[in-house]
């Protein structure tokens, strides 16, 4: 098989806690991302799914190097993105970018559409002569879906999944290699999330991407997504394709989260078994010992507050990170 395109291996995020306003002294950690490990295929779609606060944006922070990381490496095509220099990092941003959140404050208010999507190539001047900017600009509206006459506009006489292209024009602009997808369709209404994940899919196809798929949808990963890869509380505790993931989940975070979906058939609805967690998240500076999801867990033993389980296959062929887990089918799919 290839060479996996992205290759993250134990990886790492804490952020101190201090105390004091002059004399800061640390008097914790919160520890955002814990020990992850995934590869990106070339051309492949990875979502990566789990409760808000744990850890996604902050995993997408750190592969775009905007976050320096506690310990752990990445590598891009074998070459280890937080060993790269200044140099070398300006010239991996061109192979990989990011779609951000909130498409109300992704972009410059005081740009105008042409600006915004051009602004690559003022950063990056040999990928488009100044002469041709224009044009390239035109081009990427098009292939995003925007009428490419409206270069002047500012992002206020847009709507928000117009927007939405906008941003995914600007980081198609270096032709990269992997869009980092930070919940894309989050802020939008449901008819336009599924316009915006079309149009992501049809240019993955047209341009050869990759994308971290990052989102708490569990109905939009499945639509989108290759594999899919479930994190809680700083850590990934299941992985595997698609299909496994969804209609064979083991980890019992994963069959919760999965029993929550409503299912769009009405037959279907009452006969799946809807799986309630007790008790909240617990804290990232203060997570429980062994296995973290044990304090909401219904098979937790004693063994789950010793003993940290590894990610590995167990109950099935795909990895999960539970000593007791097991193969449930879902109905009530997503």
């Amino acid at each position: 098989m290839a060479e996996p395109l992205l290759q993250v291996r134990d990886l790492v995020k804490h952020f101190p806690l201090t105390q004091g306003i002059i004399f800061k002294k640390v008097i914790g950690h919160v520890q955002a991302v814990d020990g992850v490990s995934f590869d990106l295929n070339r051309g492949e779609t990875l979502g990566l799914v789990g409760e808000s606060g744990c850890g996604k944006s902050t995993l997408a922070k750190l592969l775009m190097r905007l976050e320096e990381p506690t310990s752990g490496q990445a590598f891009f095509k074998g070459e280890d993105i937080f060993a790269m220099d200044a140099k070398r990092l300006r010239q991996l941003r061109r192979d990989i970018q990011i779609v951000l959140q909130d498409p109300y404050s992704s972009l410059n208010p005081r740009m105008t559409v042409g600006d915004i999507v051009g602004e690559p190539f003022e950063i990056h001047k040999d990928v488009a002569p100044k002469g041709s900017r224009r044009q390239k600009v035109q081009e990427l509206l098009e292939v995003v879906g925007l009428d490419p006459d409206h270069l002047s506009r500012y992002p206020h006489q847009f709507s928000g999944g117009q927007r939405q292209r906008i941003g995914i024009a600007r980081g198609l602009a270096l032709r990269p290699e992997i869009i980092v997808c930070d919940e894309p369709v989050s802020a939008l209404d449901v008819s336009v999330q599924a316009q915006v994940v079309n149009l992501l899919e049809s240019l993955q196809d047209e341009f050869g991407l990759a994308y971290l798929f990052i989102a708490h949808d569990l109905s939009v990963v499945r639509h989108i997504s290759d594999r899919v890869a479930v994190m809680y509380l700083g850590r990934i505790v299941e992985e595997g394709d698609q299909a496994e993931v969804y209609e064979r989940s083991c980890h019992p975070y994963t069959q919760a989260l999965l029993s929550a979906v409503p299912s769009p058939d009405p037959s279907l609805r009452d006969a799946g078994e809807r799986i309630v967690l007790q008790g909240d998240v617990p804290s990232p500076a203060n997570p429980p010992s062994g296995c973290r999801f044990r304090t909401r867990c219904w098979k937790a033993q004693e063994i789950c507050a010793t003993d940290d389980p590894e990610l590995k296959p167990r109950a099935a062929a795909h990895p999960d990170a539970c000593h007791f887990s097991e193969e449930r089918q879902i109905v009530a799919t997503a």
